[in-house]
């Protein structure tokens, strides 16, 4: 069975990930309940506030913040920012997530459309392991899903 994560990516990165660009995906700590093979479903953050699409999360090398900027500068020197380095700069580990088989949908979901149904409902600062049983996972994510993939 597929694990589905919901991942909070900034506006410019979200872009980068669905053009090609950009072949990793960085996070301080461990990766913590990734799972190689998993469904990162794309929340894109900042002004957008919408689920756009989604990768395959491929292999999760973690390290040193040192160790995985080295990695990804070697693995993907163009698709990797300053930035990034800052945030993992000050963490004890971090670990890479190879983006693989990126897919935008055929219909977006905003973070309204989901409040009228769920006005509690936020999305992850970082990201979260999507239960089968959760509401927002069963009542959007796998419609759209179904509706962007099958025919």
């Amino acid at each position: 069975m597929t694990t589905f994560y919901l991942f909070s990516i900034r506006p410019e990165y979200a872009q980068a990930i669905f053009e090609g660009k950009k072949k990793f995906e960085l996070r301080r700590g461990r990766g913590a309940g990734l799972e190689e093979g998993g469904i990162a479903v794309v929340y894109v953050s900042g002004r957008i506030k919408e689920i756009r699409g989604e990768f395959t999360i491929g292999r999760l090398r973690i390290g040193t913040p040192q160790e995985i900027w080295r990695y990804v500068k070697r693995k993907n020197p163009g698709g990797i920012t300053p930035e990034s380095w800052m945030f993992i700069k000050g963490s004890r580990s971090s670990v890479a997530i190879e983006i693989m088989n990126p897919r935008l949908y055929k219909v977006f979901l905003s973070l309204r459309e989901i409040r009228r149904v769920y006005p509690d409902w936020s999305p992850p600062m970082g990201y979260i392991r999507l239960n089968p049983g959760d509401e927002v996972f069963q009542s959007f994510i796998l419609p759209i899903r179904k509706l962007s993939f099958e025919s």
